[in-house]
C-alpha cells in the first residue's frame, strides 16, 4: 500500500472559497506515486506545508511530540480539515483496516480514506481524532491500527550525528528493537541479555575486588582496593541515607533488550571525525534497514532538503540508489542536481510536484504535454544546468551559448534584469527545446505562466499541427 492522494482544507497558506470546507471541494489536492515523489519550488510555496499535514495524520516512528498548532489554520479561519488516501493494499495489509476501508466501484478494491479535523473555539485549539471511513467524518482509527501507517520522518538540517548516538530512546535503539532478530520467544532468554548479564557479572565483581595493594613493607594498605575506593564508599552513604541493609550494584545496564540497545551507537568502520554528509549517509542507510523489513506497514519516507550536508556528487549518488528501494519516498529539494537524476520515464514509481503559487503542478505524462518519448529523451539530457529550470519562476529556453550570452545582455538594455526576476536560461544545446517546454505545457486544465523561447510557436505547430495553438499565456515571444 502507499499514499496516493492528499487533501487540504485551509491548512497554513491553502485555503480558498474565503475558508468554506465543503468535503467535496478540497483548497489543495496532491497525488502521489508509489516510488519517488520530489516537491520542488520556490520558498514559502508549500512544500514543509505538504509534508507537515501528512505527519500531522499519520505521526512518525521516531519519539517526537506532534501536535496541531495555531499557525496550521490559514489565517483569519477557525477550522481545517486533512484527508489522506492509502491505496493498493494487499488482502493481509486490507485485514488491519476492516471496518474503516472504501471501496472504489470501478476498481473493487479497497482504499483507506483518513480523515483528521480541528477547529478552534474561544481562542482554544480543539484538536480531533484520525478517523477513516466512506461517509465524511468517518470512525475513529484504533491505536493498534495508525501503528501500522506511521512514517520515517528526516527533517531539514539534520543532525545525524545525535540521531545514531546511543541514549535513552535512540531512534538506533528504536530500529533495531522492531527488527526480528529482536523479538524475545516466551520462555527463551535473547542472546543480548545472556551477553549482558555475564559482562555485569564480570563488571561486578571487579568493583567487589578486595585484593589490596601492597605497601614497601609487603604489607597490604588499607583503602586500597577496589571495593575500598568506590563501593564501600558508596555503600556507607546509603547505610546513611536509608539502612544498613541497602547497599549498591554497578553494572553497565540493565540486562533487558530495550535497555541493551540504548547503549547501541551506529558508526563508520575505522573512520574518526566524520563529517555530517558522511554521517547523514549513514542515518539514511540506518533508516532504510526499518523501511526494509518484513511487515503489512505503510513504508513511507518522508525527507525534507535531502541534499542537507551532501556535496553534489553524493546528492545525485542518493537519489540514484533510493530510487532502486521499493519504498514510498515524499520529498522537497531546491537541488537541480537531484532533480537531474530523476527518472521521469518511469511514469508509475516517479512523480515531480511543482508548489507554485497556492497550488502544486504535478511534471508527468498524466498532467502536462510530456509523452513517453519526450520523457526518455529527459531522462538522457535533463541534465544537471537544464534542471536549474524547476527551480525557477520564469524560464526562457535557448538553443544555444549566442542566445545566452546576449539575451540577459538585452534583458538588462530593455530595464529587465532576469536574476531579480528569478528567471533562468536553459541552454539545451539543439532545436529540441520543445520537449523541455512540453514539461510546462498542462492537460489538466491548470496554467502555469513561464517563459518560453521564441521559436517554441513553429516547433509546437510543426509536431501538434497548425491548428492546434498552445494557451496564449503560457509564454511570451522574446522580441528585440
Amino acid at each position: 500500500m502507499y499514499l496516493s492522494e492528499l487533501k487540504l482544507w485551509n491548512f497554513r497558506k491553502f485555503s480558498k472559497n474565503d475558508g468554506t470546507i465543503e468535503f467535496d471541494s478540497p483548497h489543495l489536492v496532491v497525488p502521489f506515486k508509489k516510488g519517488i515523489n520530489i516537491l520542488i519550488g520556490e520558498n514559502d510555496s508549500g512544500k514543509t506545508a505538504i509534508i507537515d499535514a501528512i505527519k500531522l495524520v499519520l505521526r512518525t516512528h521516531a519519539i517526537e511530540w506532534i501536535r496541531v498548532e495555531e499557525k496550521d489554520f490559514h489565517e483569519a479561519t477557525d477550522s481545517m480539515r486533512i484527508e489522506l488516501v492509502i491505496s493498493d493494499m494487499s488482502e493481509n495489509e486490507a485485514s488491519i483496516f476492516t471496518e474503516w476501508l472504501s471501496w472504489d466501484n470501478k476498481t473493487s478494491k479497497p482504499y483507506l480514506r483518513l480523515i483528521y479535523a480541528a477547529n478552534i473555539i474561544n481562542g482554544q485549539i480543539i484538536p480531533g481524532d484520525v478517523s477513516a471511513g466512506p461517509d465524511a467524518n468517518g470512525k475513529v482509527l484504533a491505536f493498534q491500527a495508525r501503528e501500522y501507517l506511521k512514517t520515517v520522518y528526516l527533517k531539514a538540517l539534520r543532525d545525524a550525528s545525535i540521531e545514531l548516538t546511543a541514549k535513552k530512546s535512540s531512534r538506533v535503539s528504536q530500529i533495531l528493537q522492531g527488527h526480528n532478530l529482536f523479538k524475545e520467544e516466551p520462555g527463551q532468554e535473547h542472546p543480548f541479555v545472556t551477553y549482558v548479564k555475564s559482562a555485569n557479572r564480570s563488571i561486578n565483581s571487579w568493583f567487589n575486588d578486595e585484593l589490596q595493594a601492597l605497601g614497601k613493607d609487603g604489607l597490604p594498605i588499607l583503602g586500597t582496593s577496589n571495593k575500598e575506593q568506590i563501593k564501600d564508599k558508596i555503600d556507607s552513604f546509603l547505610h546513611a541515607f536509608i539502612n544498613s541493609n541497602i547497599n549498591s550494584s554497578l553494572t553497565i545496564t540493565e540486562p533487558k533488550i530495550r535497555n541493551i540497545l540504548e547503549t547501541i551507537s551506529i558508526v563508520i568502520e575505522f573512520a574518526q571525525n566524520m563529517g555530517l554528509g558522511t554521517m547523514n549517509r549513514l542515518y539514511m542507510a540506518t533508516e532504510l534497514l526499518h523501511l526494509n523489513k518484513e511487515w503489512d506497514g505503510l513504508k513511507l519516507c518522508l525527507i525534507e532538503e535531502l541534499e542537507a550536508h551532501l556535496h553534489p556528487q553524493a546528492q545525485m549518488k542518493v537519489i540514484s540508489a533510493l530510487q532502486c528501494q521499493k519504498v514510498q519516498f515524499i520529498m522537497s529539494t531546491h537541488s537541480p542536481n537531484i532533480a537531474s537524476k530523476i527518472k521521469i520515464s518511469d511514469k508509475e514509481n516517479t512523480n515531480i510536484i511543482l508548489c507554485y503559487d497556492s497550488d502544486v503542478y504535478p511534471l508527468n505524462t498524466d498532467t502536462t504535454r510530456l509523452d513517453e518519448d519526450d520523457c526518455i529523451f529527459l531522462d538522457h539530457f535533463l541534465d544537471v544546468t537544464k534542471s536549474n529550470l524547476f527551480f525557477a519562476k520564469g524560464v526562457i529556453i535557448v538553443e544555444g551559448w549566442a542566445e545566452e550570452l546576449l539575451i540577459p545582455v538585452i534583458a538588462n538594455k530593455l530595464g529587465y534584469n532576469l536574476t531579480n526576476k528569478e528567471i533562468s536560461i536553459v541552454n539545451v544545446g539543439s532545436t529540441a527545446y520543445i520537449r523541455y517546454a512540453n514539461i510546462f505545457i498542462r492537460t489538466d486544465g491548470k496554467i502555469l505562466t513561464y517563459i518560453i523561447h521564441s521559436g517554441f510557436i513553429s516547433g509546437y505547430q510543426n509536431r501538434y499541427g497548425d491548428n492546434l495553438k498552445p494557451p496564449t499565456n503560457v509564454y511570451h515571444r522574446m522580441t528585440a
